[in-house]
């Protein structure tokens, strides 16, 4: 059992690596960590005390005067190392460093500094140390107009907003969950270096990711039809525009009923070269299936016939967000990656639901992990 500390865990990607860590209790455990530590040296150096490996996420990104950004984040490693020293304890410890490091701003003046001081303490105190060199991170969740533009184009176009290019510049992409998987598996070999590039997943101009997401909100957004997602990338750029939509108000989508003396014809999916794998089950009265969620999949379930209550959580959240459908009225609810999700019938009679997941299943990498709304 490793136990791993996240400073800025409750940010963008502290988040998604702390839930992450979190599907694998069998070799993680998460010592919380708050940001106000860096404010009380008795809590950091507690904190420090009782982690195997730490991974040091926080940081200032945006402020008015570069000056700040550069001083609070070496601040931050400062007070990181002092806390360590006086504990005199060696976890190993990860730094989140960036790909600005090679630009002339304060901000990657920042992080080569911080870089360095860490690659410093580990030598003279023996320990472990990994200088993570990120690129561009995108994906669900992340901060707009702070994260990253490809946050701010998702949350723009799901809020009626129309984004503008101003730099139409060539930008290496990681998606968040891939640089998680990279840090765990860093934290899990042990593996050491003053200097470790994490890989990108794709270089993107500008213009092509607006292109790209354009095309979401029109297919979609709009009319709920899934676009053409050709490779791992597209998906992954899928499911982070789907993390801006306001879900609460989004669902559920309205399908439309073809009525004649036969009965009715709901169309339920449509695919633009997609394809996957469609279900259907019948529920009995007062049932409820799920309480699980999924990390990659694309999945979405729509009512045929009966009453359902369908429900939403985003993982480390607790508000929970509540449908009721009825067949009489189709209509279908998708399931957000890392938001835990389930089923009840409501109704007196049995439930028919249909149900559309963007991958066979597979039970040696199924994605599903069970967790009560």
């Amino acid at each position: 059992m490793i136990r791993i500390g996240i400073t800025g865990q409750a940010g963008f990607v502290g988040t998604h690596l702390f839930n992450l860590a979190g599907t694998r209790p069998d070799t993680f455990t998460c010592i919380p960590f708050e940001d106000a530590y860096f404010e009380d040296e008795a809590a950091l150096r507690a904190f420090v005390r009782q982690c195997d490996a730490i991974v040091h996420l926080a940081a200032m990104n945006r402020h008015p005067d570069p000056e700040v950004i550069y001083s609070t984040n070496l601040a931050l490693v400062d007070k990181l190392i002092a806390a360590m020293e006086a504990e005199a304890v060696t976890p190993h410890v990860l730094f989140s460093s960036s790909t600005q490091e090679e630009r002339d701003n304060l901000y990657g003046a920042s992080k080569r500094e911080g870089r360095t001081r860490l690659a410093a303490w580990a030598k003279r105190n023996n320990a472990r140390f990994t200088g993570c060199v990120i690129p561009n991170v995108f994906g669900p969740y992340g901060r707009p107009y702070y994260n990253s533009v490809v946050a701010t184009f998702c949350h723009q176009l799901t809020h009626g907003e129309e984004p503008t290019i101003q730099t139409d510049g060539l930008i290496n992409l990681v998606y968040v969950g891939d640089l998680c998987e990279a840090l765990l598996s860093i934290i899990t070999t042990g593996e050491t270096a003053d200097e470790r590039p994490i890989p990108y997943g794709k270089a993107c101009r500008v213009s092509e990711l607006l292109a790209r997401f354009t095309t979401f909100r029109d297919t979609y957004f709009a009319k709920g039809v899934i676009p053409h997602l050709p490779d791992r990338f597209d998906i992954q750029l899928f499911n982070t525009f789907c993390g801006y939509i306001d879900h609460k108000t989004f669902f559920p989508f309205p399908l439309t009923a073809h009525t004649d003396d036969r009965g009715s014809f709901v169309e339920t999916l449509r695919l633009e070269g997609l394809g996957g794998q469609v279900s259907f089950s019948t529920t009995k009265p007062g049932i409820t299936r799920g309480n699980h969620y999924h990390t990659r999949k694309i999945e979405r379930f729509a009512v045929i016939k009966g009453k359902a209550q369908i429900q939403l959580r985003r993982v480390g959240t607790d508000e929970v967000i509540t449908f009721e459908v009825d067949g009489a009225k189709p209509a279908f609810v998708d399931m957000p990656v890392w938001a835990t999700h389930n089923i009840t019938n409501i109704g007196d009679e049995e439930l028919y639901t249909l149900f559309w997941i963007n991958e066979f299943y597979n039970p040696e990498d199924p994605d599903t992990f069970f967790e009560k709304v």
